[in-house]
């Protein structure tokens, strides 16, 4: 547990670091045998690209870190929000091993809140899911970016 809140308040930092460049904010960082080898934060506006939520772009990093695709072995993602459709599609094609997520997102969710597509019982692979550990923290964090912009 201790790890976990550890590596979710690096995911913050992440999340941290992405609102001050105007993102939304939420980060992510992938953990490889205890160490974390990736991190993402939102590039949506400054990548101009649709794909480039948090997760995506960890995923990207940690597939170039171990050189492949396939994140099965001993990698968990830990995430500020939870996945939605795209993300928790690309997760499971990456195979990761396990998701940490903290705040439930009750408009894109895709583990549960809104969708099920993660650990769906049609697919394949699945995945060792955790979340609500810094959740409230982690929503607040997004309700004052929003509010700021209202």
């Amino acid at each position: 547990m201790t790890d976990d809140l550890d590596y979710l308040q690096a995911a913050i930092a992440e999340a941290r670091a992405a609102e001050d460049d105007g993102e939304v904010p939420i980060g992510a960082v992938i953990v490889h045998n205890g160490e974390i080898i990736a991190r993402g934060q939102n590039r949506v506006l400054r990548d101009h690209d649709p794909t480039a939520h948090a997760e995506i772009v960890a995923l990207r990093h940690a597939g170039a870190a171990l050189e492949n695709y396939r994140l099965a072995e001993g990698c968990t993602l830990y995430t500020t929000l939870e996945p939605c459709s795209m993300c928790a599609g690309a997760i499971i094609h990456a195979r990761i091993h396990r998701l940490v997520y903290a705040a439930p997102d009750p408009k894109a969710g895709a583990c549960g809140s809104v969708l099920s597509v993660m650990n769906h019982p049609q697919l394949n692979h699945k995945v060792e899911v955790s979340n609500g550990l810094l959740a409230e923290e982690c929503g607040a964090l997004l309700t004052a970016f929003f509010r700021a912009r209202r």
